[in-house]
């Protein structure tokens, strides 16, 4: 009786895509599929979607298909294409359909395995006959990814719209490893691809991994010396806790929501002019990380902020939100250009709160994804009575005491269309604010006065909504751990790219939101994980099963950003100015880049040494003109949502650091710090020099070879003692060691 209810537990729980497992089905398992109706249940609801998720893209709805192989069509995939046909009824374990998704000599689709649970459903599909809709014989064609569903008819519900349940935590073979449940989730998955977890990174690794991590910087010689050696059970949750309640924290992860909004001090276009208080908003979002405000209330301050709390300087600051993008002051055609600033608002809501392309609904139904173009127009509706979203206006809140923030109001009530095109001069049928049907199927109703924003706010917050907790759980285990569990961050649908532990993700948006949305806490949830103190190091083993990862068997190596380059070179040669918050700055820039301006110099005036030496957080973010040290080392665009961080590695960023004003300036501290601390000692500079830039203690061999290296430059390029030693600091600043961790 008990194995029998097992069998019924394991079956409903693969029937709603509850747990993934390396089994097949064997002839003595329960099809279940006896009756036409229960037939097109199970196509429609599980098999369908996976046909459409992972295979119409290239066999199917598109102009070219690959292989000459359609899955849009039953007959078709008897048919089947260039191999021979793609399913074999008399045999079904045969069918090459079900040997490309196992990766038994064919791999499809191209981008990744698909998880197990989908296999299962596809092969007990095929067991069962290939019925289409109920049916064995022919067909007509399923709804092809380019069709998408219409408002009044919104397609079934699929992972990642249906709404948040937390799944059961999978019981795994060595759960000696699994501190928490993220470690059984990750280990799971291991286990069934027959990989092993990384050993733990040592320490010294481990100390300068969270430093980076939760502040933006390297840890100081004294903190690594006292990490190391404490011999105290908690001592690695007690440097997670003091990393979290430093202020540097917040001004690492504030960093990160300024690139998905679009943060920018300037406007853009030819006169790129000022966004004067735009520093204000900057400094909110640092404030709303240090203080672990809940990202449901730090939502709804950036887009209602006026109307939740009208006499508060933060939440009107909040609203600084809708001023950060593009703004032409001299448009050639102002309906297009007030409907281009409406898309800025319309791309970044979608993708940064819901991880959806609504963008790509302006013109027509989205392509891929069902978001029809009333959708997107029913978005903007929201946001057509917002003022003062150009960039030079400001307004005085909070009283006779209050200060001058750049902030938004609503007035007037103008109707929203859809335009036919997406041109403003070809006006469609009027709309009402709402959202997407493919996430809340018509059932969200919404005022067109007064109080709109906050109601869609509240609703982006709502429990039943099953995008904004996903969107944002995913976003935090991407910044940890290089890439997200939707490596796509931005676009969960069609466009992007598939969740690897879809699971995973849903139980940590539960956590997120049974957690009152704290942030930090998700934070040390992550970070205590055994997953996340894994080594770097890889195995030949598990480099041959999966090179890129995706299964996170080890701990993902990555370069510093280009805002960790530029603190991190300004901490090592003493000079970084730890000063909080304010007005940016404008380090030095060379005549040679400021002489690509129109008018060279404009918009920035050089701050003195000490400010221009602040953290690279409080640089002014100027749109036509970057900071050579962060341009190159891949800062984000402005100009939309960067929800990555793309590496590049070129040959311009290696000869930056050896010619940059910049790095040999620095380097020239750097030497002037080692002299002053250890005066006539070069084994000692060197030790100390290694110590500053990898945080590690270097070997005997290691710094004598260094020192060779030194002398080498005296005595063949007639450089002085200290010219040698600046020479020096600038090979440590360029290397590897100091740029990458792990």
């Amino acid at each position: 009786m008990a194995q029998r209810g097992f069998i019924r537990l394991f079956w409903g729980l693969l029937a709603i895509g509850s747990i993934s497992t390396g089994a097949t089905l064997s002839a003595g398992e329960p099809a279940n599929l006896t009756t036409d109706a229960e037939k097109a249940t199970f196509f429609k609801s599980q098999v369908e979607p996976i046909l459409t998720r992972r295979c119409l893209k290239c066999h199917g709805g598109e102009a070219k298909i690959k292989g000459d192989l359609r899955v849009d069509d039953r007959e078709a995939l008897l048919k089947g294409g260039e191999l021979g046909p793609a399913v074999d009824l008399d045999e079904p374990k045969e069918s090459l359909l079900l040997k490309a998704v196992r990766y038994d000599g064919l791999e499809m689709p191209p981008k990744g395995r698909i998880p197990d649970a989908e296999i299962l459903v596809l092969e007990r599909w095929i067991k069962a006959g290939l019925p289409w809709s109920g049916q064995t014989d022919a067909k007509p064609k399923m709804a092809k990814a380019a069709e998408p569903a219409k408002a009044e008819e919104p397609a079934a519900p699929v992972w990642p719209y249906r709404e948040v349940v937390r799944p059961p935590v999978p019981v795994v073979k060595n759960p000696g490893w699994v501190r928490n449940p993220i470690d059984a989730f990750l280990l799971s998955k291991l286990e069934t691809e027959k990989l092993s977890p990384a050993s733990e990174a040592d320490r010294t690794t481990l100390i300068r991994r969270v430093s980076y991590d939760l502040t933006g910087l390297p840890p100081t010689p004294e903190e690594v010396a006292a990490f190391v050696n404490d011999t105290s059970r908690d001592a690695y949750e007690q440097l997670v806790d003091r990393l979290l309640a430093s202020p540097q924290y917040g001004e690492a992860w504030g960093r990160h929501w300024l690139d998905l909004v679009r943060y920018a001090e300037t406007n853009g276009y030819e006169r790129d002019g000022l966004k004067p208080l735009a520093w204000r908003y900057r400094d909110y979002v640092i404030a709303a990380f240090n203080q672990d405000k809940p990202y449901d209330r730090f939502l709804h301050e950036q887009l209602a902020g006026d109307e939740i709390a009208p006499d508060s300087v933060e939440a009107q600051t909040a609203t600084g939100f809708y001023r950060l993008g593009l703004w032409d002051d001299e448009p050639a055609d102002r309906p297009q250009a007030r409907y281009d600033m409406l898309d800025g608002l319309v791309s970044t809501a979608g993708q940064v709160f819901l991880g959806m392309t609504v963008n790509c609904a302006r013109c027509h139904d989205h392509k891929k994804d069902p978001i029809p173009q009333t959708d997107y127009y029913r978005m903007m509706a929201f946001f057509v009575d917002v003022t003062d979203q150009n960039g030079k206006d400001s307004r005085k809140v909070g009283g006779e005491s209050g200060v001058e923030v750049m902030c938004v109001a609503e007035k007037g009530q103008a109707e929203a269309h859809v335009l036919l095109r997406g041109n403003p001069n070809l006006i469609g049928p009027k709309v009402e604010p709402g959202v997407p049907v493919s996430i809340d199927a018509g059932h969200a109703t919404f005022g067109s006065g007064p109080g709109k924003r906050r109601a869609f706010a509240e609703w982006l917050t709502d429990r039943r909504n099953p995008m904004t907790a996903r969107v944002f759980a995913n976003r935090l285990w991407q910044f940890h751990f290089g890439r997200g569990i939707v490596p796509s961050p931005n676009d969960f649908g069609q466009l992007g790219e598939p969740s690897t532990h879809p699971e995973l993700l849903d139980w940590l948006a539960a956590e997120l939101m049974d957690g009152g949305w704290k942030v930090k806490r998700m934070h040390r949830l992550i970070m205590l994980s055994n997953a996340y103190r894994m080594s770097s190091k890889a195995s030949e083993q598990a480099l041959a099963r999966d090179p890129a990862n995706q299964w996170f068997w080890r701990f993902p190596m990555r370069r510093l950003t280009a805002e960790e380059v530029r603190d991190a070179i300004l901490s090592a040669s003493g000079v970084l100015n730890p000063k909080a918050g304010g007005p940016s700055v404008c380090p030095p820039i060379s005549a040679e880049v400021l002489a690509g301006q129109s008018i060279p110099g404009q918009g920035w005036t050089v701050s003195p040494p000490i400010e221009a030496a602040r953290r690279s957080v409080y640089v002014h973010v100027k749109r036509s003109l970057l900071v050579p040290i962060l341009a190159t080392h891949d800062a984000a665009d402005t100009d939309s949502s960067c929800p990555v961080r793309y590496t590049t590695t070129v040959p311009t960023q290696a000869l930056g650091f050896l010619n940059g004003q910049f790095s040999n300036e620095q380097a020239a501290k750097l030497a002037e710090r080692l002299e002053a601390s250890k005066p006539g000692d070069l084994t000692a500079q060197i030790h100390q020099a290694i110590v500053l830039t990898t945080c590690r203690q270097p070997q005997a061999d290691e710094v004598a070879r260094d020192a060779a290296f030194i002398g080498s430059l005296r005595s063949q390029s007639g450089l002085s003692d200290h010219g040698a030693l600046v020479q020096y600091c600038l090979l440590t600043l360029n290397a590897n060691a100091f740029l990458y961790l792990d």
